[in-house]
């Protein structure tokens, strides 16, 4: 049996857009929005990708998320902001963010937009590449619904709490990380729900504390912070950098949308950007930065590839070229979205 379909980009984007156009988003965010899904899925960030375009669509319809928010900014400073989201889908409040950062960024070298009352904004390098073809580092992190339990405990406290950083590289891809503090996505938890298959050992917990790869055991237990006290040491510091700079819940003040698609998440976002240019230069940054990259793949033995963070994403992006490939039930589910919501598709 196939697990994998391919599709064209495009008419993915198209579907998408056409779903959250439907639901009362405007088309320029819908649009945004639907490219950030496809990008991802084009990347094999399947968690972040489609997936989650029916759990947008019911949190639209039952006022989880805003389809037209008036946001609000609020200025700490030259040089820092907060921006009240008013429930919007989070790529509407990280772009927004993101141009703030670039923008006063310019002018003072460093800047910092802190982020309440918004949702899930999709894959973190998203917005890390826009920050780095405009020549910045980057720090981006958010709150999340709670999912994870800290080292050594079993009551779930912490979300998967993602990590982005980003550095532009002469090279022509930036460094990435972007990952989840947890050992993996809960969007993974969901993908291996839809389609019948155990998660790795060492991702979760049931809720009686004994390890599980059943996903549905996981959903109703916690997932596991990577690396240990050290990465769950990472995952509440983060917490605290995604939400304590706003009103922005932490993850177990929050009902997370895939238990209750009406539920306003409140998810806190902190993008940080340094711009280049003001350091050693633009130019110098990126050769160095390259030079690191190309030094990070040249450490294998003969004959053995080695990546730099974000290379792997890369190539299944540039191989994708113009398709992509979904899971056969992520292919399902957004053929009955588009039925329930009388949207033409060829899927």
């Amino acid at each position: 049996m196939q697990s994998q379909l391919t599709f064209s980009a495009e008419e993915l984007c198209r579907l998408a857009a056409t779903v959250l156009e439907t639901r009362g988003v405007p088309s320029d965010d819908a649009a945004l929005t639907a490219r950030s899904l496809v990008q991802a899925d084009q990347r094999g960030i399947f968690s972040h990708g489609l997936l989650r375009l029916p759990l947008y669509s019911e949190a639209l319809r039952l006022g989880g998320i805003n389809p037209a928010p008036s946001m609000t900014f609020s200025s700490g400073g030259d040089a820092v902001a907060t921006l009240d989201a008013d429930g919007a889908l989070g790529q509407v409040a990280m772009q927004a963010a993101v141009a703030r950062v670039i923008e006063a960024g310019r002018k003072h070298s460093i800047a910092a937009v802190a982020i309440s009352n918004s949702s899930h904004y999709g894959a973190g390098a998203f917005w890390s590449d826009q920050l780095a073809d405009a020549g910045f580092l980057s720090f981006i992190t958010s709150s999340t619904g709670p999912v994870v339990a800290p080292h050594g405990g079993l009551t779930k406290v912490l979300g998967t709490n993602p990590l982005t950083l980003g550095a532009p590289s002469a090279d022509g891809w930036p460094l990435t990380a972007d990952l989840a503090t947890s050992n993996g996505a809960y969007g993974k938890v969901i993908a291996a729900k839809n389609e019948g298959r155990p998660l790795p050992e060492g991702w979760a917990v049931d809720a009686e504390g004994n390890p599980t790869t059943d996903p549905e055991a996981a959903a109703a237990g916690s997932m596991i912070p990577f690396g240990s006290h050290k990465g769950s040491a990472v995952a509440v510091l983060l917490e605290a950098f995604a939400s304590s700079l706003t009103t922005a819940t932490y993850a177990f003040e929050t009902v997370d949308i895939w238990s209750n698609p009406a539920s306003r998440m409140n998810n806190g976002h902190l993008v940080v950007g340094i711009d280049t240019e003001a350091f050693a230069g633009r130019t110098s940054t990126e050769a160095r930065i390259a030079d690191l990259q190309q030094q990070v793949r040249n450490a294998g033995p003969a004959g053995k590839t080695v990546h730099a963070p974000g290379d792997p994403e890369r190539i299944r992006e540039a191989e994708a070229g113009s398709t992509v490939q979904l899971p056969v039930s992520t292919a399902d589910q957004l053929r009955a979205l588009a039925q329930e919501l009388s949207i033409p598709s060829t899927l």
